[in-house]
């Protein structure tokens, strides 16, 4: 008999955080991380300035939405990628929710001390699960980004770059730029 006094998390829980946490539902336990911090956010927010306006393009059923901090809900796990895209083809247009049921073509996490063991032993697995292609690893402390696509169910490393190396990898391989845009 289930113990009465294990409450699973809700998204109740995560709306009763904090205005400077972050929560997600991974694998059925809360999990809670401070906002992100200056050279997190300066990285994720010039690769959002980089893909935007090469993939969004408005009316073009062969772009991309590519959005910030979407909150996506999907099986049992609500989870808060740092970047996430969806080709126009599968989501035409967005939702009207303020969550994402759909799992996204593309996921980039920009690590932190706080989130990187997360990032990697849990979501990774859960994202390969969704069958999510593309998948994005930038360290902003190390100056790295790795690019994995996957592959019979497993996570397959295309490209691993640091410092200053050019950015050119699925599935945005159609635009070059140096990955030191992604720093200070």
């Amino acid at each position: 008999m289930a113990n009465p006094a294990l409450k699973l998390p809700s998204y109740d829980d995560i709306l009763d955080l904090s205005d400077n946490k972050v929560g997600e539902i991974i694998n059925g336990r809360l999990e809670v991380h401070p906002r992100p911090a200056p050279k997190h956010a300066l990285a994720s927010s010039a690769l959002g300035g980089e893909l935007f306006f090469p993939f969004q393009k408005k009316d073009d059923p062969d772009g991309w939405w590519i959005l910030d901090e979407p909150e996506l809900h999907i099986n049992e796990h609500i989870l808060v990628p740092d970047l996430a895209g969806w080709r126009k083809r599968r989501m035409p247009t967005l939702p009207d929710t303020a969550w994402f049921e759909l799992a996204p073509d593309w996921v980039c996490e920009i690590l932190s001390p706080a989130t990187t063991k997360t990032d990697r032993s849990e979501k990774m697995p859960i994202y390969a699960t969704l069958n999510l292609q593309y998948l994005w690893l930038i360290d902003p402390i190390l100056q790295t980004l790795e690019s994995y696509q996957l592959h019979d169910g497993h996570w397959l490393l295309k490209d691993s770059l640091k410092d200053d190396d050019l950015v050119c990898t699925v599935p945005f391989s159609e635009h070059t730029f140096p990955l030191s845009n992604l720093w200070e």
